[in-house]
């Protein structure tokens, strides 16, 4: 797909309307955790540098096109001018002369674009209204990427579009991971459920050469080729559909691997007695909660092959010790190898980022990306609606 970017585009005394993801935890008013902001850094400065005025275009929580208080986006200056180094102006309701008036190096924030009912709809008036107000639309919130809204999609069909620097980065992450990789390509999925991502193993299984599953999504797949599993989590009525994505990735010379050794307890809490067997004899009285070090070995072996890691998912039930083990190794080996230049290593979603930065290795991938909705539906080879606009 092509997209262009900030230095595609004449910058200089243009007013640039960015599309931020600042999402943001708050506590009594104050920015818990600014990492959404700092990210929203290079695209800000770049656009000042290039003699632009970047108005910030972004949403807060669910008002569901109500004017909520407690969601106006007005408390998180103070965090934007720490991150900026520069003042910032709060508008609530803009308009094109307004923004004229201000300095040609001031940046703007607009308040909540889901203050109005308009934004979800997509509403052809509203993606003009927010067209008048700017010479350029710079989309920077990927993880937004997935929704159709007259912010994300609808105004970049009224002026010249691009992506910022973070969406920027995303996109070619994204693509030498998936589009255009250098194999061979290992996809590594974890979490709880098959039917939550059927989407995404019906795509990867097209796509890469080496698929690990891990998690309660591997239980599945072991019940599914007549392994008893206990008490484990596991979707049971999912068995025919594991069998179909294990014949579909024999059609497509994937190799699935599922855990050969299994870490089981008859507790599902932290450090609970706990004891390894093959995969194919969990107590009958017992739950797998881990992939034991046979399967450890297995992954990590197969990453030392490959070129290419794509990752989302922890392998067990990586939030309670020591069940976070199986995880935490492969993690530390996938960014060894990347640190040696041995693999180009992506990883996202949600569960996905809190086992890497637990297993203290998030700085050491290629890439990591905190968009998740979006992460998973460019991973289960959806067209992104934000992202084809700008092409």
């Amino acid at each position: 797909m092509s997209w262009k970017t900030l230095d595609d585009m004449e910058l200089d005394g243009k007013t640039v309307l960015t599309r931020v993801d600042i999402n943001v935890p708050m506590e009594d008013g104050r920015v818990t955790d600014a990492t959404r902001i700092a990210r929203i850094v290079p695209t800000v400065k770049d656009i000042l540098g290039a003699g632009g005025k970047p108005v910030l275009l972004a949403h807060f929580g669910r008002p569901k096109g109500q004017v909520v208080p407690e969601m106006s986006l007005r408390p998180l200056v103070p965090a934007l001018e720490d991150a900026f180094g520069t003042a910032v102006t709060f508008v609530e309701r803009p308009s094109r002369d307004a923004l004229d008036a201000l300095p040609s190096d001031a940046v703007v924030l607009v308040e909540n674009t889901r203050f109005s009912a308009m934004e979800e709809a997509n509403d052809p008036k509203m993606a003009g209204f927010l067209a008048s107000l700017g010479d350029i639309y710079c989309n920077d919130a990927f993880s937004a990427a997935h929704r159709a809204h007259a912010s994300t999609e609808g105004v970049a069909h009224h002026l010249p579009s691009c992506a910022g620097r973070l969406m920027e980065a995303e996109l070619r992450a994204l693509e030498a991971a998936l589009s255009e990789p250098k194999r061979p390509v290992v996809a590594v999925v974890g979490g709880a459920k098959v039917s939550t991502k059927l989407d995404l193993l019906a795509n990867l299984v097209e796509k890469v050469d080496h698929l690990v599953i891990g998690g309660g999504m591997a239980n599945t797949f072991l019940a599914a080729q007549g392994f008893e599993i206990g008490t484990s989590l596991a979707e049971r009525d999912m068995l025919e559909t594991a069998k179909d994505v294990l014949a579909k990735a024999v059609q497509q010379q994937c190799q699935i691997i599922l855990p050969v050794d299994v870490v089981v307890a008859r507790a599902f809490k932290a450090n609970a007695e706990n004891s390894l067997h093959h995969a194919q004899d969990c107590p009958s009285d017992a739950m797998i909660l881990d992939a034991g070090p046979a399967t450890v070995k297995l992954i990590t072996d197969t990453l030392m092959a490959a070129e290419t890691l794509i990752w989302n998912g922890p392998l067990g039930a990586f939030e309670l010790e020591p069940f976070d083990a199986a995880t935490v190794e492969a993690a530390q080996a996938a960014a060894s190898l990347t640190k040696e230049g041995q693999l180009i290593s992506v990883a996202g979603g949600g569960d996905t980022v809190a086992a890497l930065n637990a297993a203290g290795v998030a700085g050491d991938f290629t890439y990591i990306s905190t968009a998740g909705g979006a992460f998973l539906e460019w991973m289960e080879g959806k067209t992104l609606p934000g992202v084809a606009a700008l092409g």
